[in-house]
């Protein structure tokens, strides 16, 4: 088994009775991400994912914990509220604008509550061993993530917590007081002294960010939860899109997306392309919001709940203001961000470089001489070009390695987890080991599709962290589900 020490240096760990707990982390399941009744179905959830993950957690329900119970912590994204794309059943409080109409429920109250009951009839199951293994006397924290942001609201919450004691409760006689009371939602992270700090890490993505983390409302709307870079793309392009994957676009550039739209045929093209103006004009509108009066009016939302946050956690204001520094703008703030992340910047080149080169072209028919800059320009064009390419950085997974190493000095522990990126990763960083979660999110292709790329296949990675007699230490496992069973897992 790979153990995964912490760093001497960090002193003896206060043993709290908290800290007696034994950790139990995954993240990225995305529930409900292929609901979808506005669009063509592209992808499929495997269906054997759900029953590898309730595998997992009979498995450690059943297996004593080295420390006292065991508490799960899923790092985000364990409901895919952004993702699906469903319509409604019944009436609403908050009225369908267009973009709802077009798309699917939003980022309302009454709509995440309804997104959350479609969730768990799907995955009634998932949330059954979930339950049981709260029944059993152990614990359940949910750290929110870019996709499931939309736990922001006590509606949503409360209706999670309701959901996971029936299903208790259909099984046998429960402590409904002290059943609900090992249930706990995290907004921004969790964090055990000297031993973990545990965060989503799409603070860290500026395609994923939200501006106002312990205040994610849209000040354009605040009845909704604020829309990211990301989720704007995912609603208006990809799920509308057959054969378009919301991964992968890190490897791709413009010949990628040029040569998929040739794949759809002049009318799919037209449609892709109607849908990709909206999206921008979307985008547009987002950054002006951040310039509103009303995104200040969230701002100062945010810094009374900072404050309240540091007061609970007895944190301390100044120590959550040197971790709201570390966090990406989102990329929708700036107009120069949006440009690069939509490849605006470098299709605007390639115009204008084609009409600089005709023009060029033209003159030197009548002076010769001019061809030399008909070479300044491509030379010019190649340069510009390369450097735009620079800026586009849409991977984050060196920026959270470099954010971890820096959290594990404002945070001291021994191991700094996050998930988002889907990729485990075991490395040093800083005084503290870093570990990416990986992801148990897995899809199936539709026959006859065109995708952009092979579908995603889960890692089914998990972390387990304790103390004993000689500090705190964390095992890196994955389920095999050939073998029913957890092995021991390196990335190295």
């Amino acid at each position: 088994m790979v153990e995964l020490r912490g760093r001497p240096h960090l002193g003896k760990v206060v043993k709290s009775p908290k800290s007696q707990e034994s950790l139990l982390v995954f993240s990225d399941v995305h529930l409900g991400s292929d609901l979808n009744d506005c669009g063509p179905v592209t992808l499929r959830r495997t269906s054997s994912i759900d029953a590898d993950l309730i595998s997992l957690l009979a498995h450690y329900r059943n297996e004593p914990a080295p420390n006292g119970l065991w508490r799960v912590v899923i790092a985000g994204d364990f409901i895919d509220f952004i993702g699906m794309s469903i319509t409604s059943e019944g009436a609403l409080a908050t009225p369908l604008n267009d973009e709802e109409r077009a798309h699917g429920l939003g980022s309302g109250e009454d709509h995440s509550r309804e997104k959350l009951r479609r969730v768990a009839i799907r995955h009634a199951a998932v949330f059954a061993e979930l339950a049981a293994f709260v029944a059993g006397g152990h614990a359940l924290t949910l750290i929110h993530g870019n996709h499931d942001i939309e736990l922001h609201w006590d509606g949503v919450k409360e209706d999670f917590r309701d959901i996971l004691v029936r299903h208790a409760e259909a099984a046998g006689p429960v402590d409904r007081q002290a059943f609900l009371s090992r249930i706990e939602f995290q907004p921004w992270f969790f964090y055990r002294d000297g031993v973990a700090y545990i965060e989503h890490g799409h603070q860290y993505d500026p395609f994923c960010s939200t501006a106002h983390v312990m205040a994610p409302l849209s000040p354009l709307d605040p009845r909704r939860v604020a829309r990211g870079f990301s989720d704007v793309l995912l609603r208006y392009v990809v799920r509308p899109t057959r054969g378009m994957t919301e991964h992968g676009h890190e490897r791709f550039g413009m010949a990628h997306y040029v040569a998929f739209g040739v794949q759809l045929g002049i009318s799919g093209m037209v449609r892709l392309g109607v849908r990709f103006v909206r999206a921008i004009i979307e985008l547009f509108r987002l950054r002006t919001a951040h310039l509103s009066q009303a995104s200040q009016r969230l701002r100062a939302e945010h810094e009374k709940r900072i404050g309240k946050l540091a007061r609970v956690t007895r944190v301390g204001k100044k120590r959550l203001k040197k971790l709201l520094s570390l966090q990406a703008l989102p990329i929708t703030s700036t107009v120069s961000g949006i440009m690069a992340s939509l490849l605006l910047d470098r299709m605007a080149l390639t115009i204008g470089g084609i009409l600089a080169i005709a023009a060029v072209a033209i003159a030197a028919s009548f002076y010769p001489i001019v061809l030399f800059a008909l070479t300044a320009v491509l030379a010019a064009w190649v340069l510009v070009h390369r450097q735009l390419s620079r800026r586009r950085t849409v991977d984050p997974a060196a920026t959270m390695v470099e954010r971890a190493a820096q959290l594990s000095r404002l945070f001291p522990a021994a191991f700094v987890v996050m998930g988002h990126t889907h990729v485990p990763v075991e490395r040093p960083a800083g005084d503290a080991t870093y570990i990416n979660l990986g992801s148990w999110a897995e899809e199936e292709p539709v026959e006859g599709a065109a995708p952009m790329e092979t579908p995603a296949r889960a890692a089914r990675t998990h972390v387990v962290i304790h103390i004993d007699e000689t500090g705190p230490k964390a095992h890196l496992r994955t389920w095999d589900p050939l073998a029913r069973t957890v092995r021991a897992t390196s990335t190295h």
